[in-house]
């Protein structure tokens, strides 16, 4: 970590060189000070008060006044949604606003929009139940006016069949009726009101259960639904009306109606007065409507004004937020009159930082600058990788496995090319390769509009991979033009065909095989050979055998990348007792492999490599006959026989022997050269030189160099049968296109009608979506993902480190506490 201030280095491949520092304050000037480091976006803030709650800390009231305002913005912006409103994001002005204005505007903003608020809320409650009061006026007095014409038919009837036959009965009757006592003649009464459709038919039940069955309801069903005035909600309801007899039946209906949540409301038999109580209630109705209209439109201007300024005022006040959080972090000197930071911050930002502080200093009027001052430690700096909107996606691949340590080699500067490629491996098909990239471009060139918008969780990961999927969508061009498939369909692209059928009806293409009339074709499969006898096959072996390669040339690049790791921390044992001894085995097997593959190509044999890789390890000393492919390769594979059984003991016995030898020199004072933990392996320092005069754990480094052994060696096993996957997956997808051209499309296409041509081809496009672009993609991607963790990273990449998270107003969400 040097102090030199130049550039960035802009290296994907190591990380920005880092230093620990240390700010001296005055308190005058400290809130620019950090306003303006936060501008700059490039110090990371270490908590010098941790062990302080939030409460105890020196700006606690300041963030306790910011978190208010921010509750406020947070009522505003639900009122806004609520009103089918979004804030503005083309008024941010660039003048200052003053923290204490702002303040007071949200409050009053805020009093304004909940009277607002409660005054709409009485009043359309007040409308919900006149309008339920008007129904239940119009829909009794039909019930009324029909009983009424019930009974007066009712009695006509029975006044014309009375007239001859009861005229002495009629006498003794009416008699009696005159010297009846008044008090003890029977008078009903009745409630009426809504009740909820759903809950109608219990309310009858148990009213009629309640009482006996000594009352009479009477129900008519409302065509419209009602808002409710106690929920707000729109219910389909029904009018009701009970006529009962007696102070206790009345008593029980009126706690039933509660319990059903049923709206009762008056009701008078006079028409006259009905017509009076509908006319009054229509034109209160109407009063109503025009002022509820007039405090709603009152309230979305008010909105309106507010969704102008919002963005700007929520930035602020994050930013303010945040200000007082970075300050509550800092410690006070021994003066009381200056503030300690402490932090991380690359290299190349020195001077920026430095002219940041002279800025706060002069703007503050200070009369004291602030210090700049680094620091000497021992403690790991965080690792920062200077990323771009394109490069970043391939990092979060790999810091999603495991943030690098600091220096230590960058995987994604590789994965940007090798986790693309093996994926189109996969997915080789230039047809479904268009389609990606298509849809990839249509995202990045609408990349300004859309990065602004909130997308759902899956379109917001797509769009956040974009530039991966079009790397995935280019190779799997790339690839499919080698496979010769378009929707599984070859083309003669490069030229013609060099072979051709037997005779013209071509029946024997899969049973007899091919003929070679031309030169080869010149690039990718001959698109003669697809569905033809040749076909399964070849494409089996090249596949097979090309994953092999693959795998072996990954699994040696991640060795190398582990070399170079040991080169730049100047780690000699790990290079000569774990670099040298790995390349040995791998090369020595499948290494070796690799070469036989080559050279079986290139020369046409016939020799069988399985019989060849087996009889290597079970009869080394045979005969290889018909399996020979070069001049000395019996001795040759006893070489690399021997060399790969010698180098599993140098990679397990020599390398914690010298750990220990090392050890002893430097706290024994036979050596006096600078402790840097660096010269550790990274994987054994924080067990055994944790501190300075530690006993070396010498089993514990045995233990676990022997496991690391154990597993290097069953690991190139299993990770070169694991990139086998290639093989499997592109085979399967493959087939997968051809069963959904030829038994979809094709079969669909036989038939002599528009409408089966059209469902076929439907059924088509929907498969070729939903299984290949889709599920087959996700797939592809996630064995890609798999490899590249797995059988690459875990040759060189630790992956135990932490990232540089500077302060920065930049990082600011619109969703961030």
């Amino acid at each position: 970590m040097g102090d030199g201030s130049s550039g960035p280095t802009m290296d994907l491949m190591r990380s920005e060189p880092m230093q620990l520092v240390q700010l001296i304050i005055p308190i005058e000037s400290a809130y620019r000070t950090i306003s303006y480091l936060g501008d700059l976006g490039l110090f990371q803030f270490n908590d010098l008060n941790a062990e302080k709650s939030p409460f105890q800390r020196t700006y606690a009231a300041q963030i306790k006044r910011c978190a208010e305002m921010a509750r406020k913005l947070r009522f505003f912006k639900e009122q806004m949604r609520k009103a089918g409103l979004s804030p503005s994001t083309k008024s941010l002005r660039s003048g200052d606003i003053d923290l204490d204005h702002l303040e007071v505007t949200l409050g009053e903003l805020e009093s304004e929009l909940i009277e607002i608020n409660l005054n709409n809320e009485m009043l359309q409650h007040t409308y919900n139940e006149l309008s339920e009061y008007k129904l239940v006026l119009q829909k009794a007095g039909e019930l009324f006016h029909s009983a009424q014409s019930i009974v007066a038919a009712q009695q006509g009837e029975l006044e014309l069949y009375n007239t001859t036959e009861q005229s002495v009965e009629r006498s003794l009757l009416l008699e009696q009726e005159m010297t009846m006592d008044p008090s003890k003649q029977v008078k009903l009464g009745y409630i009426s009101g809504l009740v909820a459709r759903e809950k109608s038919m219990a309310f009858e039940r148990i009213l009629f259960r309640a009482t006996r069955g000594n009352v009479f309801l009477k129900q008519t069903v409302l065509e419209n639904a009602v808002v409710d005035p106690v929920s707000g909600d729109e219910v389909e309801k029904n009018v009701f009306v009970v006529f009962y007899s007696g102070e206790r039946a009345k008593n029980k209906i009126l706690k039933l109606c509660e319990g059903f949540g049923a709206n009762r409301y008056p009701f008078t038999e006079d028409l006259n007065k009905q017509f009076q109580i509908i006319s009054q209630v229509s034109g209160r109705l109407a009063e109503l409507k025009t002022t509820i209209d007039a405090g709603l439109a009152h309230r979305s201007n008010l909105l309106q004004t507010i969704g102008f300024e919002f963005e700007q005022w929520n930035f602020l006040v994050k930013k303010e937020k945040s200000i007082y959080h970075i300050l509550n972090m800092l410690n006070m000197d021994v003066t009381k009159k200056c503030l300690v930071a402490e932090g991380w911050c690359p290299v190349f930002a020195k001077d920026q930082i430095q002219n940041g502080l002279r800025r706060a200093t002069l703007d503050s009027n200070s009369q004291i600058g602030a210090i700049f001052h680094v620091l000497q430690t021992k403690e790991s700096p965080p690792t920062f990788f200077q990323t771009n909107k394109f490069t970043s996606a391939f990092q979060e691949i790999v810091d999603a496995y495991g943030v690098a340590k600091y220096q230590e080699a960058n995987p994604s500067v590789y994965t940007i090319v090798t986790f693309p490629f093996l994926f189109a491996v996969m997915f080789g098909d230039w047809g479904h390769g268009i389609c990606l990239l298509l849809a990839t471009l249509y995202l990045i060139i609408r990349e300004k509009k859309l990065s602004s918008q909130k997308l759902g969780d899956i379109m917001e990961m797509a769009f956040s991979g974009r530039y991966v999927i079009m790397m995935m969508g280019i190779f799997s061009i790339y690839t499919g033009l080698i496979y010769n498939e378009f929707f599984s369909v070859p083309f003669e692209l490069f030229g013609r065909s060099a072979y051709g059928c037997r005779d013209q009806s071509c029946r024997d293409a899969y049973t007899a095989g091919l003929v070679k009339f031309h030169a080869t074709y010149p690039f990718g499969l001959d698109p003669k050979w697809h569905g033809s006898r040749s076909e399964l096959p070849f494409l089996n072996s090249m596949k097979m055998k090309m994953s092999i390669l693959f795998g072996v040339a990954q699994m040696n690049l991640g060795i190398i990348m582990s070399y170079f790791n040991a080169k730049f921390f100047g780690d000699n044992i790990n290079i000569w007792y774990q670099f040298v001894p790995q390349m040995i085995f791998l090369n020595s097997l499948f290494g070796y492999l690799s070469l036989l593959i080559i050279v079986k190509w290139c020369t046409g044999s016939q020799a069988d490599l399985y019989h060849v890789m087996i009889y290597m390890f079970l009869s080394p000393t045979d005969d290889l006959d018909d399996n020979q492919l070069f001049i000395g390769q019996k001795f040759f594979q006893i070489l690399l026989l021997l060399s790969a059984l010698a180098a599993v003991p140098w990679m397990m016995f020599p390398k914690p022997f010298l750990l220990k030898k090392r050890h002893e020199e430097r706290f024994q004072g036979q050596s006096y050269a600078r402790l840097d933990s660096n010269d550790y392996p990274p994987e054994i320092e924080p067990h055994s030189v944790s501190h300075n005069h530690e006993e070396f754990e010498f089993s514990e480094v045995f233990v676990h160099q022997l496991i690391h052994t154990i597993e290097f060696v069953l690991g190139a096993v299993s990770n070169t049968a694991s990139y086998l996957r290639l093989w499997a997956l592109s085979l399967a997808h493959s087939e997968l296109s051809s069963v959904f051209y030829d038994k979809v499309l094709l079969l669909a296409w036989g038939y002599n009608s528009i409408i089966a041509r059209g469902i076929g081809l439907c059924v088509f496009i929907f498969a070729t979506v939903g299984v290949l672009l889709v599920m087959e993609t996700l797939s592809a991607f996630l064995h890609a993902l798999r490899l590249h963790w797995v059988e690459f990273q875990n040759k060189f990449y630790v992956g135990d480190g932490y990232k540089f998270y500077p302060f920065s107003f930049a990082s600011l969400g619109q969703d961030d506490e």
